[in-house]
């Protein structure tokens, strides 16, 4: 997360003070390969001329430039939101690596605090002391000095009984692995939608998209569903007009 929030201010920065550098470099290039260069203070060819005249200046750094580092900054800003950034970095406190370097209590505290659900009042105050020790234990046993991720620790707590011990943070960081997952999820969702369902297929039915969907995504396990089974669940379903025994294998 450091690292996007320097990203966004070099972005920043680069809108504000990289204009000229580029187009010196620009200009360097063009005239090395015998490209004509526009004098920046004409008016662009063909557009409208008088009070509205647009110079090649403002079309090149107004209208190209700076918006396009703005698109990207909005992109950045709906990714990294305010609250999806104070999540990721909630969840970072849990990383295992370097000895758990990252761990910040007040920032574990606040994430038990956004599952209202699962941890009521008295369970955050019972949180609060019982993630203490398990940081203390997790830093002290050596089983748990080379994990990598979140997952790696769940799995281990299971093997030690640690989800017993500590069963508060475990039911965390399994709310949090389920997140990361139903995130991907999600995202994936979205993706294979615009291929399942492009414009010629928009009045594709809730059921029917679902359906595609599944089968899309999943195409390994579906991939191992020979024709035959396909086919006699079809036949066997109800009544239907078509009759596909004759495509039937064997």
């Amino acid at each position: 997360m450091n690292l996007v929030t320097t990203v966004k201010r070099k972005l920043q920065n680069l809108r504000e003070n990289g204009w000229d550098e580029l187009l010196e470099d620009v200009s360097d290039f063009c005239l090395k390969h015998n490209i004509v260069v526009p004098v920046m203070e004409d008016n662009v060819a063909g557009r409208i001329r008088g009070k509205n005249a647009s110079t090649y200046y403002h079309h090149f750094r107004v209208v190209i430039y700076c918006k396009l580092i703005d698109r990207i900054s909005q992109e950045m800003d709906n990714r990294f939101s305010k609250s999806s950034t104070e999540l990721l970095m909630c969840i970072a406190c849990l990383d295992p690596k370097n000895g758990f370097s990252n761990f910040c209590l007040s920032r574990v505290v606040r994430l038990v605090e956004l599952y209202p659900l699962e941890f009521s009042p008295s369970d955050q105050m019972e949180f609060k002391e019982e993630v203490k020790t398990w940081v203390s234990q997790m830093r002290t046993n050596e089983r748990f000095s080379k994990l990598h991720n979140i997952g790696e620790v769940a799995k281990n707590m299971v093997e030690v009984g640690y989800h017993m011990s500590f069963p508060f943070v475990y039911l965390l960081i399994e709310l949090i692995l389920v997140l990361l997952v139903a995130t991907a999820t999600v995202e994936r969702a979205f993706s294979v939608m615009n291929i399942v369902k492009p414009n010629l297929r928009n009045k594709m039915g809730d059921d029917f998209l679902t359906d595609c969907l599944v089968c899309y995504f999943e195409k390994d396990l579906f991939t191992a569903v020979d024709n035959e089974s396909i086919i006699q669940n079809f036949q066997n379903m109800t009544t239907r007009k078509a009759d596909l025994s004759h495509l039937r294998t064997g």
